[in-house]
């Protein structure tokens, strides 16, 4: 083999281990917001759909598999559409759920848990599912918001490629803006399909990242929280 195939190859394989590092190791250099490029929302969704049903139409292809089956014919149309319209929609900022408050009228100056919200997001380092649990907690500071709305917040930056560490900011942040207090945690604790099905493949681990804010970086406050996402388990998870 010639000298500058030994480096060429030499070269892929290190681009190739450093690919597989970053997917693995949860690496990002935007630590906040979700890597987009400024013409992320020029393109309708409907122009969106179907460029995301000729391209995967195309990994189909490659793969081998039969288009004119009935079972598959569909297919690139309803992942384009699965896509825009739900996976993915959190990228879009104007689906944001509005984050309306209202004034504290019971004077509640106590911790306010929703703990156990059920979230679907996707990797975005392999684009397989992350699945877990939010919980989180906030002392109202003059506001309050509905419970519903701690759960379209955490659905909408689910809603997403996502990294754990960076939905977990963007929940607290959101919640952080929106109540006017500084006073926001979140936990979430998730199974991530990228570590179970493929790569070193373990069924039993969680990832668990947390975001402590305001009266929350008080020992005991923090620990008053995690006792009360923990009621009724018999045990203290994390």
């Amino acid at each position: 083999m010639k000298q500058k195939e030994i480096m060429s190859n030499t070269q892929d394989n290190k681009i190739e281990r450093q690919i597989d590092e970053i997917g693995d190791d949860h690496i990002s250099t935007n630590i906040f917001d979700t890597p987009l490029r400024e013409d992320a929302f020029e393109m309708d969704d409907d122009t969106k759909m179907q460029k995301i049903e000729e391209h995967f139409s195309q990994i189909m292809q490659i793969m081998g598999l039969d288009l004119t089956d009935d079972s598959l014919s569909g297919t690139p149309r309803r992942v384009a559409k699965m896509y825009v319209k739900e996976l993915f929609s959190g990228l879009n900022p104007k689906n944001l759920p509005a984050l309306t408050h209202f004034k504290n009228h019971y004077k509640y100056n106590e911790m306010l848990v929703e703990r156990d919200i059920m979230f679907h997001s996707n990797c975005e380092h392999h684009f397989v599912p992350i699945v877990g649990k939010a919980h989180i907690a906030y002392i109202a500071n003059g506001h309050v918001i509905g419970l519903s709305k701690l759960h379209r917040v955490v659905n909408h930056f689910a809603r997403r490629p996502q990294v754990q560490e960076r939905m977990t900011i963007q929940i607290g942040e959101a919640l952080k803006t929106v109540l006017g207090t500084d006073s926001v945690a979140v936990i979430l604790d998730a199974d991530h399909m990228c570590v179970s099905s493929r790569g070193i493949n373990d069924q039993t681990s969680s990832t668990v990242t947390s975001f402590y804010g305001g009266k929350f970086n008080k020992s005991e406050t923090r620990d008053e929280f995690i006792r009360m996402i923990s009621l009724r388990r018999g045990e203290l998870k994390y």
